[in-house]
């Protein structure tokens, strides 16, 4: 099984990387925006000059992962982006995150967003209630306006200005 590193790059999106097993590093960043950036790395280079980069449109993107075989949870994602209206976004957690082993209730409220699940281990928990303990691993899907949805990303890793600290 290969190892997928995942990284949230804030205000960016996400990056996801793999190393081969001659050593090459392949990642993708996927912007919010819907493009993508393909990386790759050959095995033994030290810095980031050696890397090529490929800036790939969304319909690009689709058609890329299509060709490698993406994953039913890419498809999904995928799908849910599509609809009109509905901005859905997720985050994974890190030990470092403010809400780590807290309960999801103490995340701020921002008008219209709702944290619709929390997916832990591949098992999606739908509408967590306010005392489910969030742990790092866990990833906290969020769907409403996009301010607000990057707003509660924040106090999610950095706690809240006001009120109760997540």
């Amino acid at each position: 099984m290969v190892d997928v590193r995942r990284v949230t790059l804030p205000g960016v999106g996400v990056l996801h990387s793999i190393t081969t097993a001659d050593g090459a590093e392949v990642a993708v960043v996927a912007h919010r925006t819907g493009r993508s950036d393909l990386v790759s790395r050959p095995a033994g280079a030290r810095d980031d000059d050696e890397a090529i980069t490929v800036r790939l449109e969304e319909e690009e993107a689709h058609t890329v992962a299509e060709l490698l075989g993406g994953t039913r949870i890419v498809e999904s994602i995928a799908e849910l982006d599509e609809l009109p209206g509905v901005p859905i976004d997720w985050v994974t957690i890190d030990a470092e995150d403010a809400i780590a082993d807290r309960p999801l209730g103490q995340v701020p409220a921002a008008s219209g967003v709702a944290i619709v699940a929390v997916v832990r281990d591949d098992r999606a928990h739908p509408s967590p209630a306010p005392d489910f303990i969030v742990r790092p691993g866990d990833t906290i899907v969020a769907v409403g306006p996009t301010e607000g949805i990057e707003a509660v990303f924040r106090a999610i890793h950095e706690g809240s200005a006001g009120g109760s600290e997540a």
